[in-house]
């Protein structure tokens, strides 16, 4: 294997189902600063990518069960701003991590959202429920401008999202994200990446989800993938979404956790680093 991880292997203990160190770390956990409820976790991609569904995954892994919601249809180019909370439990309590999920890199196609909007939302200048429209950017006039965002409206985690089965990243679709990239980096915002469907890259993975860190051709995606973007590899991580499963299954699941992880102690960075710049001052 050219990287290390710890497959989520079944274990029971009489008739429930231990958890993984990693499910228990995520289900434990919560933001240090208490001015800050949720860790706001952005997803942006091409429509196809696979970030509805790697949200709609995450609820499964940590519900314990499938749980299945469909994705948004987007009507006359316009998509709206939207928070998608995972319920932790039967009492309205919920896990404190958000996403959100704006189709923002159709150029070329008169759809999406434009990189000027995707900036306000980094910055927490975006409300709830607004809906954006790429003829007319968002601007301070508009009632979906947020004009004093709070710590909690703004990202701390942004996520770029692409499919592994993609031949290569369209030139517009690349130029785009590196602007996306570029106003998160001036915001001091972390950036991952987050490679979905390994399970089409080969026959391999195909066979045996396992094999996903000893794939060359993987190998080789997620390196084009770093040059052109950026990113480096370490922050870099494949996945396989729930599709046509309708039970658990660890392998998937072990994958998902590995990612989550990694996007909550990034969120938990940045907070802590921006209060820390907040006491200097």
């Amino acid at each position: 294997p050219w990287r290390q991880i710890s497959w989520r292997d079944n274990k029971k203990q009489g008739n429930s189902l231990q958890p993984s160190e990693e499910l228990k770390y995520v289900k434990n956990f919560q933001p240090q600063n208490d001015d800050v409820k949720y860790i706001r976790i952005l997803l942006c991609g091409p429509v196809g990518a696979g970030k509805s569904s790697f949200i709609n995954s995450v609820s499964n892994v940590l519900r314990g069960r499938m749980h299945f919601f469909l994705s948004k249809l987007y009507y006359n180019s316009v998509s709206q701003y939207e928070t998608h909370k995972i319920q932790k439990d039967g009492k309205g309590n919920y896990y404190p991590f958000v996403f959100n999920d704006i189709m923002g890199l159709e150029d070329g196609t008169g759809r999406g959202v434009s990189a000027h909007d995707i900036k306000l939302a980094l910055m927490g200048r975006v409300k709830e429920g607004h809906k954006f429209n790429p003829e007319s950017p968002l601007s301070p006039d508009d009632p979906g401008y947020n004009s004093s965002p709070s710590l909690d409206d703004r990202v701390h985690v942004l996520v770029c999202v692409y499919s592994a089965n993609v031949p290569e990243m369209r030139s517009s679709t690349l130029q785009k994200m590196k602007k996306i990239r570029e106003a998160a980096s001036n915001l001091g915002i972390p950036q991952m990446a987050v490679l979905t469907k390994v399970d089409q890259v080969c026959g391999e993975t195909e066979k045996d989800l396992r094999n996903v860190y000893q794939s060359k051709h993987l190998k080789k995606k997620m390196a084009d993938f770093s040059s052109s973007l950026g990113i480096p590899m370490n922050c870099i991580l494949p996945v396989k979404n729930y599709s046509h499963e309708i039970k658990e299954d660890s392998d998937v699941d072990t994958l998902i956790l590995s990612v989550l992880k990694l996007m909550i102690n990034f969120g938990e960075d940045y907070i802590n680093k921006l209060e820390s710049n907040k006491a200097g001052c």
